[in-house]
């Protein structure tokens, strides 16, 4: 499987991002992807109005997906990306939609919201209480999170003993003294944690770090971007995870039951 990962900076009106995630889908569908992971909560956003996502939030049948849906029906590319869905009273779900051939194939609303770090996602934003389901991309299964899911190894394992070879992570991760170093060091922890491939897009404004990766089932980074927007590839195989997990075969070894999620 060929995998993209895109990043850039959101910006506050929801018609221009729109347009570049079609921007992004069209240049990895170019390359011969067959995954492209986008960052987190991809409506709109403004340093001075943090609430903006929020208040921008639309249906998954409402304009924004439309236009990426009238793209996705070029090829078969499958999309990841979050949006914020209106639920009730001012309210929203930060949910990840999966996009291909047109269709939302799948939907996971965040288990995990971020109040952390002087941040209270829950205050406006309602949280999930499924586990996200796997999809098939090119014959690899792949298991979906969503950024703050990062910080819970149970989300990423119980994904794994389902069948998971690839991890894909939508995120907006929040810049703050040695959060480069958490990103980094958790993307990899997971992939170790599972013998999964961690795929994950960081959204890369003023406020968020950027840095998207690709990283392999023994914790290697394959391919990486920056603080600027980006969009980066890596072919990746399920011969790989299997070979992986005949060395270390930490999801056989394990001694406790497997998680039980909700």
């Amino acid at each position: 499987m060929k995998i993209a990962v895109g990043q850039f900076a959101v910006a506050p009106h929801w018609r221009e991002n729109a347009l570049t995630c079609v921007e992004m889908m069209t240049k990895a569908a170019e390359q011969g992807a067959d995954l492209l992971v986008l960052p987190e909560a991809l409506l709109a956003r403004e340093d001075n109005d943090p609430d903006l996502s929020v208040k921008s939030a639309q249906p998954p049948e409402g304009d924004y997906m439309r236009m990426l849906r009238e793209e996705s029906l070029k090829n078969a590319l499958t999309t990841l990306l979050t949006i914020h869905v209106p639920t009730t009273g001012g309210r929203a779900a930060n949910t990840l939609l999966a996009l291909r051939g047109g269709e939302i194939i799948a939907q996971y609303q965040k288990l995990h919201l971020y109040d952390a770090f002087s941040v209270q996602e829950s205050r406006l934003v309602d949280a999930g209480e499924s586990i996200p389901p796997l999809i098939e991309v090119a014959g690899m299964k792949v298991g979906l999170m969503t950024c703050y899911d990062l910080r819970f190894p149970e989300l990423a394992l119980s994904l794994a003993l389902a069948g998971a070879e690839v991890l894909a992570l939508p995120a907006a991760w929040v810049r703050g003294p040695h959060k480069e170093h958490h990103w980094a060091t958790l993307l990899a922890a997971r992939a170790l944690d599972t013998t999964c491939y961690v795929a994950a897009a960081g959204e890369c404004g003023n406020k968020n770090i950027g840095h998207s990766r690709v990283v392999d089932p023994l914790g290697v980074t394959l391919a990486g971007a920056a603080q600027s927007p980006d969009l980066i590839f890596a072919d990746i195989s399920s011969q790989r995870v299997a070979q992986v997990r005949e060395k270390l075969p930490v999801l056989k070894n394990r001694r406790f039951a497997a998680p039980r999620l909700l």
